[in-house]
């Protein structure tokens, strides 16, 4: 599933959505668990209001409801300690879930690797020491209120659960969804995709967030799911970390000639996937590249960098590449499509960008890996969504050809080299 944005040949901008509304329905029909671990849970705005959806309130209220109808269920949010701005500012969302009895957990990022090491030394012995707390001497740099100063600090740290992941009870199935999209009302109208599933996938996604829960100090939640294997032409494989990045580069490097490789990305810059798409080519592999220009976050601009460097390497080296048209929202879906000669596909997608960050084992991320014919529903639904991404449409305009956004600039492409090489970024 996906959501969409694009422009009518008025310049009008639309939103069309899928996400967060099957995110609803799944919590609507459970009874006895509901895991939400998402990254972005805040109404924070930044100067130019997103006005699309106030999803982090919506889920506030879906999850609340579902408690009440049923106080025995086990309610479990786990998040990311930017949702309080590394504790200087509370969550009314969060002191919302708790007083209706649900558990919501800080991801302990301190048990994280670093990923700027120069400066997390410095952080970890004359800053980490001291805490935090509320305060008022800087403003929220991601919407409204005032924090401290040791709030920014810890930002610098640089280091995320970056995880957006639902599991939940289906009658007397368990399923689980992976996605790329937060319930982040700033985030509301980015695009986005999605995959929801059951099976003994589920059993996978729930071990890997109750490793976050156990490292976090909480508790595990007491349940049993089914452990049943059903036969299948369809096969999904849970990825968490480390490795996104192995099957990823194996899919790059084992295809051949004849095959087909298509790539969404919100941030492409991580050194070994950026030189196994340049190789593609010269194998007689057919490859299109549709990134995010990089120009707009939560209404500040943005100079480029990584997308626009990668995309002048892959342009020189003959790899197709498309630019998401998008108009202050982000193209924020992370999936890869191989399509291959003897009727096989592949789809990742979920949370992890292909960074140096998001592939080594230093954020927490979740993808999953679906493998089928391409003949099954699945495919080509994917498939026929980055076709009209790529392609267009009639009074529907999703993407720009690589002229409206290529950067030449030695400079910026040094730039973008030194923040992927050192980890002193936001990607």
């Amino acid at each position: 599933m996906a959501d969409v944005s694009y422009v009518d040949n008025n310049k009008k901008r639309h939103v069309e959505q899928e996400i967060f509304d099957e995110v609803f329905r799944t919590i609507d029909q459970a009874r006895r668990l509901i895991l939400v671990d998402m990254f972005l849970y805040n109404d924070f705005q930044g100067p130019v209001k997103e006005t699309t959806r106030a999803l982090s309130g919506e889920l506030t209220t879906r999850l609340i409801r579902q408690k009440k109808k049923h106080p025995d269920m086990q309610v479990i949010v786990i998040t990311d300690p930017i949702n309080t701005v590394y504790g200087g500012l509370p969550s009314k969302q969060f002191a919302s879930l708790r007083a209706a009895g649900i558990q919501v957990v800080i991801t302990d990022l301190d048990k994280l690797p670093d990923s700027s090491p120069l400066y997390s030394i410095f952080w970890r012995l004359f800053i980490k020491p001291f805490g935090n707390s509320k305060g008022s001497l800087l403003p929220n740099p991601f919407g409204e209120g005032r924090v401290s100063v040791r709030s920014y600090l810890k930002l610098l740290n640089i280091k995320a659960n970056h995880r957006k992941v639902l599991i939940a009870d289906n009658g007397a199935d368990f399923v689980g969804l992976v996605t790329s999209a937060n319930p982040h009302d700033g985030s509301s109208a980015h695009r986005n995709t999605a995959v929801k599933f059951n099976g003994l996938a589920v059993n996978d996604l729930l071990d890997t967030e109750k490793a976050v829960l156990a490292f976090s100090g909480a508790a595990l939640p007491d349940i049993e799911l089914p452990k049943q294997q059903r036969p299948a032409k369809t096969t999904l494989q849970v990825l968490t970390e480390g490795k996104i990045k192995t099957v990823l580069l194996q899919t790059l490097l084992n295809a051949k000639q004849g095959d087909r490789i298509d790539l969404s990305m919100f941030y492409l810059s991580d050194r070994d996937v950026v030189i196994a798409l340049k190789q593609l080519k010269q194998r007689g592999v057919a490859a299109r590249i549709l990134l995010d220009p990089n120009k707009d976050a939560f209404g500040f601009d943005k100079n480029g960098i990584p997308n626009r460097q990668v995309a002048h390497e892959l342009h020189k080296a003959g790899v197709p590449v498309r630019w998401c048209d998008t108009q202050g929202e982000q193209c924020h879906a992370k999936m890869l499509i191989g399509h291959y000669r003897n009727g096989t596909g592949l789809v990742i997608l979920g949370s992890a960008n292909f960074t140096h960050r998001n592939l080594n084992d230093l954020n927490l991320e979740t993808d999953v890996a679906v493998r089928s014919p391409v003949t099954t529903p699945f495919m080509r639904e994917a498939q026929a969504h980055f076709d009209l991404m790529w392609n267009n449409a009639p009074g529907r305009k999703f993407s720009a050809d690589y002229e409206k956004y290529k950067d030449e600039s030695l400079f910026r492409k040094g730039l973008y080299r030194l923040m992927e090489s050192s980890g002193i970024s936001t990607f």
